[in-house]
């Protein structure tokens, strides 16, 4: 396989610099992190898809994540998420990816399969756990048979022809990706969905080559994370996201993410995108500015491999000392991106640098 490096070669780099990964070219560091818009019907990307996403590209953002996209149907989070499971699901994303590029932004698709997560309701209708007779599904699936928590479905501990056909599912969804013109995907390996509750020794309690030591909790990511890289380009980067703790005494620790790192880095993987936490409901989580900064600059800084930060970041100046201090290579923002879609823009200003708008919106920054 061959590897091609991140291109760090630029001196005292800045939120507006722009970043190489592979062949793909950053415009600058900042990027709209996947947030999920639960407004799908079977998986489809709508015209919502086309607003939210497209006019976060308009904003200047250099790269721009879809949300969770499920690699099957009952890898949904809700009845309502996004979809890359057939390839009907193309055409909508591919137009979607097309204007987002005319604008001079990078396209990604986050692949997901939520585990034992998966289906419940939409946040403004409750979030809990849904059964069949409102929309949702059974059986789940997990590493473990142990609900997420109480009132949530017990999954069904997945044997070993269910974790091929899964893998096969990420490819399969990679290659949709690529058909509909992604140029980044990322593997959703974070926030208690199933990949996380694989390496996480919380939700793996097996005993078989898939559970018990570390090299056989991360396994199933590594092979799915391989089987990727074999089919995605190699001119075009991978990413993982992966929770960097659980937050909780005898769960996955930022150690273990260094680790972990290292051997997605071997296996082709371009970036590790830094959040933590979500594979227990009662985790105790130091929220605040920029709080998980922390586990994106060590794991850089002991692999090598590139990183994103997240979580919490949102004035101009914050994003932009994570980068000139080297301690991530990208600025990952959800919440601020809703409140403020021309961000990129907007902070360019105090940043001292000059926003580059689209000429329908020039005399508005002028």
């Amino acid at each position: 396989m061959r590897l091609v490096r991140v291109d760090k070669k630029q001196l005292n780099p800045h939120l507006y610099s722009p970043l190489r990964l592979r062949e793909v070219q950053l415009r600058n560091r900042i990027v709209v992190s996947p947030m999920c818009q639960y407004s799908s019907e079977d998986g489809f990307a709508s015209d919502w898809h086309l607003v939210h996403l497209g006019s976060r590209a308009v904003g200047g953002a250099a790269l721009v994540f879809t949300e969770a996209a499920a690699v099957l149907p009952e890898a949904r989070i809700s009845p309502n998420d996004l979809g890359i499971w057939k390839d009907e699901h193309v055409e909508m994303l591919a137009r979607i990816f097309s204007f987002v590029r005319q604008q001079g932004a990078i396209a990604g698709v986050q692949l997901a399969h939520a585990g034992r997560k998966a289906s419940t309701a939409r946040p403004w209708d409750g979030g809990k756990p849904v059964g069949p007779e409102a929309g949702g599904w059974s059986p789940i699936f997990g590493a473990s048979a142990i609900p997420f928590a109480d009132g949530y479905q017990t999954p069904e501990e997945l044997d070993k022809a269910d974790l091929a056909r899964i893998r096969e599912a990420f490819v399969a969804a990679a290659k949709r990706a690529l058909q509909a013109g992604a140029e980044v995907v990322e593997i959703h390996a974070a926030h208690g969905y199933l990949l996380h509750s694989f390496y996480s020794p919380l939700s793996n309690q097996r005993t078989d080559r898939y559970g018990g030591s570390f090299e056989n909790r991360t396994r199933f990511l590594c092979e799915t994370a391989a089987a990727v890289r074999a089919v995605w380009p190699d001119e075009l980067p991978l990413f993982v996201r992966i929770s960097s703790t659980d937050w909780t005494e005898g769960g996955w620790t930022g150690e273990d993410s260094v680790a972990l790192a290292q051997q997605l880095k071997s296996l082709g993987v371009d970036l590790i995108d830094c959040s933590s936490g979500g594979n227990v409901p009662d985790a105790t989580i130091p929220t605040g500015s920029g709080y998980q900064l922390r586990f994106a600059e060590q794991i850089g800084r002991e692999t090598g491999i590139a990183t994103g930060a997240v979580g919490l970041i949102t004035s101009p100046e914050q994003a932009d000392q994570i980068i000139r201090a080297g301690h991530a290579d990208l600025v990952l923002m959800a919440r601020e991106f809703l409140r403020h879609p021309y961000w990129p823009l907007n902070a360019a200003k105090p940043l001292h640098q000059k926003p580059e708008p689209p000429a329908q919106y020039g005399r508005a920054f002028a």
